[in-house]
């Protein structure tokens, strides 16, 4: 493949370092950063998903439940949900103050991905969907093809509301938001900035986004965040009724080789549990750390 050549990460403490400068810097670009002691808040501003609350960069002392309990307040002041996103190796202490804050906290694997991984070459505008089908995949229809979406590409609304329509039915089994769902999506979504302020993150050179594309919308898409020659592979999702067709993973590939390919070292991502992170072993990721998300139960 084209591009930078891969960071080796055989210094796993270097490896998370790297990361953790890397969390620490990527919501600076879009958010502003509220000093609770051992911990920072980073509040979005403008539109877009919510930031979260972490550990600060460079505290190596105790947390507390008091501390937790400090950021949640202010996260009910500011009417943003109540999360806290950290790496339990970077950070042990937290979990016990979060869980003693009340919060659940949920694991995830944090995977790396290989240096010597193949991937493809960096997809061009509707190249063809590489041969990389889910286990229990049910074909491809013809017509799908992975794309590197721009921020004037038609596409766009539809890449950013297809995740959001797939979080909301978590899984891999087939559901039934489909066609007529993106486009109530889409439409709803028209003239409230959340479609610009990405493109300007994409002519800014802080966001890429891929998607696989059928008759003219992304039926499955997702970003890469570049900072520092580190990029984030996040937020890939697939439009339930066009599940176990590969899609996730063909987007995923695209995204990691985009990310080789304009100088990215280090590319990772968070799996949503073990089963989702051997299908992303297929590409070559491989588990270095677990990802921590605490909130509040449901």
């Amino acid at each position: 493949m084209r591009g930078v050549t891969p960071t080796h990460h055989g210094d796993s403490r270097d490896l998370l370092d790297r990361l953790e400068r890397y969390y620490d810097a990527v919501p600076r670009s879009g958010a502003r950063a509220e000093d609770f002691g051992p911990l920072t808040l980073f509040v979005r501003e403008g539109e877009g998903w919510p930031y979260y609350a972490r550990p600060a960069l460079g505290h190596s002392g105790a947390v507390s439940a008091d501390d937790v309990a400090r950021v949640r307040a202010r996260q009910r002041e500011l009417g943003v949900p109540e999360s806290f996103e950290w790496v339990a190796e970077n950070a042990p202490a937290l979990r016990d103050a979060a869980e003693r804050a009340g919060l659940v906290v949920h694991e995830h694997p944090l995977m790396v991905l290989g240096p010597d991984a193949p991937l493809p070459d960096a997809p061009l505008p509707d190249a063809p969907l590489p041969d990389v089908p889910l286990p229990g995949a049910t074909g491809r229809a013809d017509g799908v093809a992975v794309r590197i979406v721009g921020p004037d590409d038609p596409v766009l609304p539809s890449a950013l509301a297809t995740p959001r329509l797939a979080f909301a039915d978590a899984g891999t089994r087939v559901g039934a938001a489909g066609r007529a769902e993106l486009d109530e999506a889409v439409r709803n979504s028209a003239g409230d900035g959340s479609v610009e302020a990405v493109a300007q993150r994409i002519r800014a050179g802080l966001s890429r986004v891929a998607a696989a594309v059928e008759g003219g919308v992304a039926l499955c898409a997702g970003q890469h965040q570049p900072v520092d020659g580190v990029s984030e592979i996040v937020g890939v999702g697939t439009l339930p009724a066009a599940r176990r067709r590969g899609l996730g993973l063909a987007v995923t590939a695209a995204l990691a080789a985009d990310a080789r390919s304009r100088g990215a070292g280090t590319v990772f991502l968070s799996a949503g549990d073990d089963d989702v992170a051997r299908i992303y072993a297929r590409l070559g990721f491989r588990r270095v750390a677990t990802a921590l998300i605490a909130e509040p139960a449901e």
